[in-house]
Protein backbone atom coordinates (compact mmCIF):
# COMPACT_ATOMS: atom_id res chain seq x y z
CA UNK A 1 0.00 0.00 0.00
CA UNK A 2 0.97 3.62 -0.43
CA UNK A 3 0.28 6.29 1.95
CA UNK A 4 -0.08 9.84 1.28
CA UNK A 5 -0.38 13.03 3.59
CA UNK A 6 -0.60 16.43 3.86
CA UNK A 7 -0.71 19.05 6.14
CA UNK A 8 -3.86 20.79 6.34
CA UNK A 9 -4.21 23.78 9.10
CA UNK A 10 -7.52 24.78 7.99
CA UNK A 11 -9.36 21.63 9.66
CA UNK A 12 -9.96 20.52 12.79
CA UNK A 13 -9.91 17.04 12.44
CA UNK A 14 -7.62 14.70 10.06
CA UNK A 15 -9.05 13.55 7.12
CA UNK A 16 -8.54 10.04 5.38
CA UNK A 17 -9.38 8.49 1.74
CA UNK A 18 -8.74 4.76 0.58
CA UNK A 19 -8.38 3.85 -2.68
CA UNK A 20 -8.71 0.70 -3.94
CA UNK A 21 -8.80 -0.03 -8.06
CA UNK A 22 -10.84 -2.35 -9.72
CA UNK A 23 -7.12 -3.52 -11.14
CA UNK A 24 -6.76 -4.72 -7.86
CA UNK A 25 -9.60 -6.73 -7.07
CA UNK A 26 -12.34 -7.43 -9.79
CA UNK A 27 -15.04 -7.74 -7.14
CA UNK A 28 -16.64 -4.85 -5.23
CA UNK A 29 -17.15 -6.74 -2.16
CA UNK A 30 -13.38 -7.74 -1.65
CA UNK A 31 -12.26 -4.26 -2.40
CA UNK A 32 -15.01 -3.04 0.01
CA UNK A 33 -13.69 -5.98 3.09
CA UNK A 34 -9.89 -4.10 2.47
CA UNK A 35 -11.61 -0.35 2.39
CA UNK A 36 -13.31 -1.60 5.23
CA UNK A 37 -10.09 -3.28 6.73
CA UNK A 38 -8.00 -0.04 6.37
CA UNK A 39 -10.72 2.59 7.84
CA UNK A 40 -10.32 0.53 10.70
CA UNK A 41 -6.55 0.50 11.04
CA UNK A 42 -6.26 4.00 10.50
CA UNK A 43 -9.25 4.72 13.40
CA UNK A 44 -7.14 3.47 15.66
CA UNK A 45 -4.16 5.61 15.27
CA UNK A 46 -5.64 9.03 13.53
CA UNK A 47 -7.27 10.16 16.89
CA UNK A 48 -2.64 10.21 18.01
CA UNK A 49 -1.79 12.49 15.20
CA UNK A 50 -0.36 15.85 16.20
CA UNK A 51 -2.11 18.36 13.56
CA UNK A 52 -4.80 17.57 11.55
CA UNK A 53 -3.69 15.53 7.91
CA UNK A 54 -5.60 14.78 4.98
CA UNK A 55 -4.45 11.06 4.72
CA UNK A 56 -4.48 8.40 1.58
CA UNK A 57 -3.68 5.33 1.32
CA UNK A 58 -3.52 3.41 -1.91
CA UNK A 59 -4.08 -0.35 -2.55
CA UNK A 60 -1.43 -1.76 -4.26
CA UNK A 61 -2.05 -4.97 -3.83
CA UNK A 62 -4.79 -7.61 -3.32
CA UNK A 63 -2.88 -9.58 -0.45
CA UNK A 64 -4.43 -6.77 1.79
CA UNK A 65 -7.49 -8.83 2.19
CA UNK A 66 -5.41 -11.93 3.81
CA UNK A 67 -2.67 -10.21 5.53
CA UNK A 68 -3.39 -10.00 9.39
CA UNK A 69 -4.91 -7.04 10.75
CA UNK A 70 -2.99 -6.65 12.99
CA UNK A 71 0.56 -6.38 10.17
CA UNK A 72 -1.40 -3.65 9.09
CA UNK A 73 -1.78 -1.83 11.97
CA UNK A 74 1.52 -2.30 12.62
CA UNK A 75 2.64 -0.89 9.07
CA UNK A 76 0.32 2.40 9.48
CA UNK A 77 2.01 2.77 12.64
CA UNK A 78 5.45 2.68 11.87
CA UNK A 79 5.12 4.95 8.84
CA UNK A 80 3.33 7.80 11.44
CA UNK A 81 6.20 7.37 13.21
CA UNK A 82 9.17 7.20 10.56
CA UNK A 83 7.72 10.84 9.31
CA UNK A 84 7.15 12.17 12.96
CA UNK A 85 3.04 12.53 13.15
CA UNK A 86 2.46 11.35 15.79
CA UNK A 87 2.23 13.36 19.32
CA UNK A 88 5.53 14.49 21.53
Amino acid sequence: MTIRFVKNPRRRDSRVAIVVGKKILKSAVRRNKIRRRLYEALRLKIYDLREPFDVVIIATSSELLTIPFKEIVKHIDNVFQKFGLYKS
